[in-house]
């Protein structure tokens, strides 16, 4: 089954509003895990608006031996105050998989993906050392054809699909064109070797149509919509329906 990791910087949104604890992250962490997901996300940035440093940490003890833990970020940010890099937390925690992300400081959200022929030079040294941790690499990708043969040379193993694009053509009630583009991504990067994971904005609406276009789906991962959608059904079971989905 695609694993579902479950996105928590709107947890730390929730609670930065405010100052103090709470919601506490740890303990959505564990809700979540305890109704069957299978990995947990954060995406901690420079300017600390939602996940910080500390929480990376946090997560790190609470999930080991119980889940995958999925740390995603820019790993050309500059380190500055608490915020000492992705790299350097990646070399503290050691997460399962760190997903690089392409994001600018000054982003509300990730919006693109990587272009493979441009950037894969500069990358080159970072999947090295990442790897030399222990971690699996996987780079945040547009869709669209790209040299996913090269990705894979220098030692990435997968690509997560950006479905921005893809959800928003869904909500207008025209996703076919995206939603093949993403499916030949997806065969063109499974065929030189990468396996394949996909996230932004899927939600329980559309979720179960992209996951049929995309066989051999390993990982979504997934936090505002899902987030959102708890407000209203209680975590649990929105973590519950969402595995039904992918079931």
């Amino acid at each position: 089954m695609t694993l579902l990791s479950v996105n928590l910087n709107k947890i730390a949104v929730l609670r930065n509003s405010r100052g103090g604890d709470e919601p506490d992250i740890c303990r959505a962490a564990l809700t979540c895990i305890e109704s069957g997901c299978g990995g947990i996300t954060v995406h901690p940035r420079p300017d600390m608006r939602h996940v910080r440093p500390d929480d990376v940490r946090a997560l790190a003890a609470v999930l080991r031996g119980r889940v995958e833990y999925n740390i995603e970020g820019n790993p050309f940010a500059t380190p500055r105050g608490d915020y000492l890099g992705l790299v350097e937390l990646a070399r503290e925690v050691r997460p399962t998989q760190v997903t690089l992300v392409p994001d600018s400081d000054g982003q509300i959200t990730s919006d693109h993906g990587f272009d493979l022929e441009r950037d894969l030079d500069r990358l080159r040294p970072l999947v090295e050392e990442l790897r030399a941790l222990d971690c699996r690499v996987s780079l945040f990708v547009d869709a669209g054809p790209q040299d996913f043969a090269s990705a894979k040379a220098i030692g990435v193993q997968r690509v997560e699909i950006y479905t921005g694009p893809y959800a928003a053509a869904f909500a207008k009630g025209e996703p076919n064109v995206l939603l093949e583009r993403c499916a030949t991504t997806a065969r063109l990067a499974q065929k030189a070797g990468l396996a394949v994971n996909a996230g932004h904005d899927l939600s329980q609406a559309n979720l179960g149509t992209f996951k049929a276009a995309i066989p051999g789906l390993a990982e979504v991962s997934i936090g505002h919509a899902l987030i959102g959608e708890a407000l209203y059904e209680g975590l649990a079971t929105t973590v519950r329906h969402y595995l039904q989905i992918l079931r």
